[in-house]
């Protein structure tokens, strides 16, 4: 079939064989385009039919591709988003009586944790003129708070409360684990179950430690209140630790403790049979830098760094000569006074890996080479009230010591009657 018009495809002598006006380069495929003469029938094609075509016409380049860009993840755009500001709310004047949490609070700390949205700056500037009172007079920043004042809050402009966020997958396990180990928890005290190894603190390469795992407590709203320790326990101490939940009760329990009016006991396994099979430990004990650690050293009276200890002991139950199942009640709360202690007196704890200096011991078999120091009870005047008494379960490795040696965990505990310093 011919193609009619100017340059039809269909004429004789355009084909793919040889041109009318010329021959193909070889090679270079049926246009002729390269080195040799263009064939007519591309070229003629591409030409304007008011322009003649010129036989070296270059070729016009092929255009780029458009590439679009790909619609951007669902995911990363989450992800990216900036959060929205909280709305901002505007309060009149008004009038709040502070709590017993927030006794002994300055009143600029005040004004951080009931509004945490307003400046530093200007809560102390309403302060300084005078548009806060407390009980019905002017105070300055510093001042301090007791329960039951009013305080007279001005107008303000804050920001409105912030979206509740979810927790973490890390966060949900931390929270699943200090559940775990809770062996009592009321709305001002938490007392946790320490297991030995884990540190109450951190320090050098120390990453996971309690003290960091009780962010996740913290309380909602604006006060948003962390619990905070009280007391601390060796790494490798197992055993009842207590915990405040509020600055209230943060308050009192260390007014407690500083009056030595908490009753602490602890079990321990120790090497050796104590003589006499109860007594009174007092010493003084001074740290001691070593190369790679440091420990606690019986030092002398007036000795600079030194500070006295006392501890109470008594022998609950011997397997034979070579071990004996010791409670303890320490009335000072020195670092490493119990180990210092037992090691002083010729019965070190067994398994203890700074204070465990009689040579050519042998480990009785089945027992593991761990320290077997446990913080088994604790008894303190709770802040609301009435007495806080929580006991805590022997550690598995100690439990198995208990059960090698055949020593009964129900067993009277003589300790409970040292008398009070």
């Amino acid at each position: 079939m011919k193609r009619s018009g100017r340059h039809g495809r269909g004429q004789p002598g355009q084909g793919r064989g040889k041109s009318g006006h010329g021959h193909s380069a070889p090679g270079r495929g049926p246009s002729g385009l390269g080195r040799g003469k263009p064939g007519p029938g591309r070229d003629d094609k591409r030409s304007s039919p008011n322009k003649p075509k010129s036989a070296f016409a270059p070729r016009r380049p092929k255009p780029a591709p458009v590439k679009l860009p790909l619609p951007p993840r669902r995911e990363v755009i989450i992800e990216k988003a900036d959060p929205a500001p909280a709305p901002l709310v505007a309060t009149g004047v008004q009038t709040v009586t502070t709590t017993p949490d927030e006794a002994g609070m300055r009143l600029d700390r005040f004004f951080e944790a009931r509004f945490p949205g307003l400046s530093f700056s200007h809560i102390q500037r309403i302060i300084r003129k005078g548009e806060v009172r407390l009980d019905g007079r002017r105070v300055q920043p510093k001042d301090r708070l007791a329960a039951g004042q009013a305080v007279r809050i001005p107008p303000l402009t804050i920001g409105g409360p912030k979206p509740a966020t979810r927790l973490s997958a890390d966060d949900e396990k931390t929270r699943a684990f200090l559940k775990s180990i809770t062996l009592h928890e009321d709305a001002d005290v938490l007392v946790l179950n320490k297991p030995m190894g884990l540190a109450v603190q951190g320090g050098s390469g120390t990453t996971r430690h309690l003290d960091g795992m009780l962010e996740v407590l913290r309380q909602p709203g604006p006060d948003g209140q962390r619990p905070r320790l009280v007391h601390r326990l060796d790494k490798d101490t197992a055993g009842c630790l207590l915990v405040a939940k509020t600055r209230f009760a943060a308050a009192a329990l260390a007014k407690t403790f500083r009056s030595r009016s908490a009753r602490k006991i602890y079990w321990a396994l120790v090497a050796g049979v104590p003589k006499p099979r109860q007594g009174r430990i007092s010493t003084f004990l001074a740290k001691e830098e070593r190369e790679d650690e440091s420990i606690m050293r019986i030092a002398q009276h007036g000795e600079e760094g030194a500070s006295h200890a006392v501890t109470y002991y008594a022998v609950v139950e011997t397997a034979g000569s070579a071990l004996a199942w010791i409670s303890l009640k320490p009335v000072t709360g020195r670092t490493h006074q119990l180990r210092a202690h037992m090691a002083h007196v010729g019965n070190p704890i067994i398994g203890d890996p700074k204070y465990f200096q009689i040579e050519n011991w042998q480990l009785p078999g089945g027992i593991q080479n761990r320290l077997h120091l446990l913080a088994r009870r604790i008894a303190v005047p709770h802040p609301r009230g009435g007495v806080l008494d929580v006991t805590a379960p022997l550690p598995p490795h100690m439990q198995q010591s208990w059960n090698l040696l055949g020593l009964d965990a129900t067993r009277y505990d003589p300790i409970l009657d040292a008398p009070e310093e």
